[in-house]
């Protein structure tokens, strides 16, 4: 099993689920980006790992010279890896990997609030469903009215997880896009859109609790 998150996103190469779902996580990305009117599009990710999803996007989206993205990721390797990829694409100018801790507000002041804001990876990572609650509602802070949010949660047994957080985003001022399920069925993902309005990101506060270890094959 893995040690760090940084083998974690190694099974990318092997694991099906992984797989399936950064194929649809992308082609939400791109809905999102073939959305915006013309000018910048200013793009936030949190647990960002190594930007797969988004920079796998950009390499043939027409959009790619419009985004300006700021990528939260507290794994240095994962960040040494994602900037490396920056570098090869030649989109170094355009984008940066912040290495830090994605759940604190300071890491994300200057830059929000933003067209669209990813949180892929993470909800599985939550204590229960009062954090959720806690994650969805403070997106408030991130997103712009209109802001586009992907996101993903695995579901297990007869627990339908991914269905708890489409009925929270809902409760907090968000249209649902789309929603899809991975081939094998047991990972939801889903694309939201914010219909609320911004409210001031707080200083030195966070804004939600990662709890989980790299110690699963997959999203739980």
């Amino acid at each position: 099993m893995p040690k760090d998150w940084f083998e974690w996103h190694a099974l990318y190469q092997s694991e099906t689920l992984l797989q399936q779902r950064l194929q649809i996580v992308q082609g939400y990305i791109a809905t999102a980006l073939d959305a915006q009117p013309a000018g910048t599009i200013q793009v936030v990710s949190a647990c960002a790992g190594d930007g797969r999803d988004l920079l796998g996007t950009l390499t043939t989206h027409p959009r790619k010279a419009d985004v300006r993205a700021r990528l939260v990721e507290l794994n240095p390797h994962l960040v040494e890896q994602g900037r490396s990829a920056l570098a090869e694409a030649g989109l170094t100018e355009e984008i940066e990997f912040w290495q830090g801790d994605a759940t604190l507000s300071d890491h994300y002041a200057g830059v929000v609030p933003a067209d669209l804001v990813i949180v892929c990876g993470i909800f599985g990572n939550l204590a229960d469903e009062a954090a959720l609650q806690q994650l969805i509602g403070n997106l408030k802070f991130l997103t712009k009215p209109g802001a586009f949010v992907p996101w993903t949660r695995g579901n297990r047994g007869d627990i339908i997880y991914s269905d708890i957080a489409r009925r929270n985003f809902e409760a907090a001022n968000f249209d649902e896009v789309e929603f899809r399920l991975t081939a094998t069925g047991d990972m939801g993902v889903g694309l939201h859109r914010y219909r609320g309005e911004t409210s001031p990101l707080p200083k030195n506060e966070h804004w939600f609790v990662f709890s989980g270890t790299p110690d699963r094959a997959v999203e739980p």
